[in-house]
Order: structure tokens, then C-alpha cells, then sequence
């Protein structure tokens, strides 16, 4: 089955039933939870899906589409190292890479829910808390300073890590040495110069 034809078939089920939870959904439809994540944001976006505390429903009030500049930097966001923030109000914003999405975590925990991103050798979506980070690795993935990829397997991180250098974090701490990195005076992220992005 075809993505468009799981969003339609949620669709319909969400028409009948009112509120559905993913992992019911992940069970009707023969596919893991992360591809329902998946089929489920361009219906968030388009403002046709919320998130509810017990799984997803029809939206109550039609939300804008999210904006695909990145919510820190403003550069655009379409790159395949793009991360969606999942605020608690169920608004989806989005940042080109994983360096903008942690400091904007950093800047508003406790508003956002969850972090969308994309592992960088499997291109498969994970969320950033259960992420390994590669903080400054040789590669270049012309996007913001210093460079941050993101790795569903600790140890793929570890193998990256030999062959292009950089220091290897779980999503506390590459939280904490971002935010102290670019606090420093030399910092700039793409250009922004310490402002409050708050």
C-alpha cells in the first residue's frame, strides 16, 4: 500500500472512530509505528491530524501549513538533514539540521514535545532523544558550524566517528555541548551571532 493510500485509510477510520492510536494503527495497516509517523505528518501539516495524550484525532481548528525555513537559523529546511519540532500544542516547525533543532530544544523544552530526524547514513526517521550526535565530523554537509549528525545506532556513530573524527553524544549531553558552544564569543550559527532565538 501506497503512503497516500495509508493517509486516506486513516483518514477514513479517523471520520468513523474519532481518535485512533498509533499503534493500532502501526497493527491495521501491516507497517512499524515509525511509517505511520511518517504518513501521519503531511495530514499535521496540512492541519487535517492532531496529536492527542492517547494517540491522534481529527483536527479540531485547521493549523497553517508549517514553514519550511528553519525556526533558528531561517535557512531553508528541505535538505534531507532537516529535524520537524513537535511542539506541545501540536504546531510542527522546522530546522535544517540537527545542530538548529537541538539549540532550539535548548531555547524551549519545556514547549516542545518531540524531535524528528533523520538517521545519516539510513535516511530513516528516529526520534532525537533515543539519537546518537557526531558533533564536528571532517565530512561536510554544508550546514551550520559546527556540524551535528544524527545516528540510530550508537555503534554506526562509533564507525563514523573513526573514519571522519568528531566527539560522540547521546541527546542530553549533545543538548549541553551545543548550548555551550555556541554561548562562546566566537560562535556564530550560520551567521546569528549570539541572538536569543527564543
Amino acid at each position: 500500500m501506497l503512503p497516500i493510500e495509508r493517509q486516506q485509510q486513516i483518514m477514513e477510520w479517523l471520520k468513523d472512530e474519532k481518535t485512533l492510536r498509533v499503534s493500532d494503527l502501526s497493527e491495521r495497516l501491516e507497517v512499524s509505528e515509525m511509517t505511520i509517523y511518517r504518513d501521519l505528518k503531511p495530514l499535521m501539516d496540512e492541519g487535517k491530524v492532531e496529536k492527542t495524550s492517547g494517540g491522534i484525532a481529527l483536527a479540531s481548528v485547521p493549523k497553517q501549513p508549517a514553514s519550511l525555513a528553519c525556526v533558528y537559523c531561517y535557512k531553508s529546511s528541505a535538505s534531507r538533514h532537516a529535524v520537524q519540532v513537535i511542539r506541545t500544542d501540536q504546531t510542527v516547525e522546522h530546522a535544517c539540521c540537527a545542530h538548529c533543532a537541538l539549540l532550539r530544544y535548548a531555547d524551549m523544552e519545556s514547549e516542545i514535545s518531540h524531535l524528528l530526524c533523520k538517521d545519516f547514513i539510513l535516511d530513516t526517521t528516529l526520534s532525537a532523544q533515543m539519537a546518537t550526535f557526531l558533533f564536528n565530523p571532517s565530512v561536510h554537509i554544508n550546514c551550520c558550524q559546527p556540524q551535528v549528525l544524527a545516528f540510530q545506532s550508537r555503534q554506526d556513530a562509533l564507525k563514523f566517528q573513526t573514519g571522519f573524527g568528531g566527539e560522540v553524544y547521546g541527546f542530553k549531553q549533545a543538548v549541553s555541548t551545543i548550548v555551550q558552544t555556541m554561548h562562546h564569543p566566537s560562535s556564530s550559527c550560520c551567521g546569528k551571532n549570539g541572538q536569543n532565538h527564543s
